[in-house]
């Protein structure tokens, strides 16, 4: 009986729409952010290096170099204050989890994803 709850509440909290993008991917993600009283859209743009978990709860982790430091943010797919997600460029990976990019720099990065 509970489990069923549990489950209706989790299906009114996923979202109806949500594209379709891999692990690999180049892809934009819009986040709203609140300062003060004032609220306003930010993107996010990167590689995704992973997707955990599964319905209600599913989570992916975009990766990006800003001024030359290595910046990962974890997002929930069906939360509220992602508003968009772009895949800006399809990748071929041969693995579920790309954290080997992590070490590596330049041009590595996309030249293995291009294979």
């Amino acid at each position: 009986m509970s489990v069923k709850v549990l489950e209706k509440i989790a299906g009114e909290q996923m979202k109806k729409k949500v594209p379709s993008f891999n692990i690999g991917d180049s892809i934009k993600v819009h986040v709203k952010i609140k300062e003060g009283d004032k609220e306003r859209v930010q993107a996010f743009s990167g590689t995704v290096v992973a997707r955990d978990g599964g319905g209600a709860t599913e989570t992916f982790t975009v990766r990006r170099v800003s001024y030359g430091e290595g910046v990962e943010r974890v997002f929930p797919v069906h939360a509220p204050a992602v508003t968009k997600i772009e895949v800006e460029r399809a990748g071929r990976a041969r693995r579920a989890k790309l954290y080997y990019l992590r070490k590596q720099a330049g041009r590595k990065t996309k030249a293995s994803l291009e294979e």
